[in-house]
């Protein structure tokens, strides 16, 4: 079932559609939704390794461009939009801390924060709340969410191949391992929130 699963995954990331869908995810993840890109990422940067350059810059682009209406819902619609989001993913904790650090550190909170375990909707509907300068909000993610997902397209390119062959030998401790890692990343945004 496990082998199944990973091979449909695989096949995915040659659907037609892949790439409107990768894009789509990031864009909302961004903004609203509450998961990342990261697993069909990793799935096209495997299935797909010719593209691995494009599937880089439409995750990056398309993770700033949904910044942007996370920048909108904080800055326009933080009482009736951003608030409802923020509490339904339990995220009021480290919306609280961002907000503390962003007055300190500004541009470079966004770029480093970009980069953490902290869901980056916090950041955009943050950023949006403060009025941070959309200018300087937009380089700032650039650089955070194309560092990101470029250097993840970098370790792919070139551990890629060994890396596949490696997780469909031991798919099972693979799979388990990824799951850990995902609970163990959620249970540390929960726990600095």
């Amino acid at each position: 079932m496990l082998q199944r699963a990973y091979n449909w995954i695989l096949g995915f990331a040659h659907h037609p559609y892949a790439l409107w869908i990768l894009g789509a995810v990031s864009f909302a993840e961004s903004s609203f939704f509450p998961i990342p890109p990261d697993p069909l990422f990793v799935a096209m940067l495997l299935g797909r390794r010719e593209n691995t350059w494009r599937l880089a810059a439409i995750c990056t682009l398309a993770s700033v461009i949904g910044g942007w209406f996370g920048y909108g819902i904080g800055y326009a619609l933080y009482e009736s939009l951003g608030e409802f989001i923020v509490q339904t993913y339990g995220l009021q904790g480290a919306f609280d801390k961002f907000q503390t650090s962003f007055n300190e550190w500004g541009f470079w909170i966004i770029a480093l924060k970009g980069l953490t375990p902290i869901p980056y909707k916090v950041v955009t509907i943050s950023a949006g709340v403060m009025g941070m300068d959309f200018i300087t909000f937009t380089c700032a993610s650039l650089i955070a969410r194309g560092f990101r997902f470029f250097s993840l397209a970098l370790l792919f390119w070139y551990f890629g191949p060994p890396l596949k062959e490696y997780m469909e030998k031991n798919l099972l401790f693979v799979t388990l391992a990824s799951v850990g890692a995902l609970l163990g990343g959620f249970g540390l945004v929960y726990a600095l929130s």
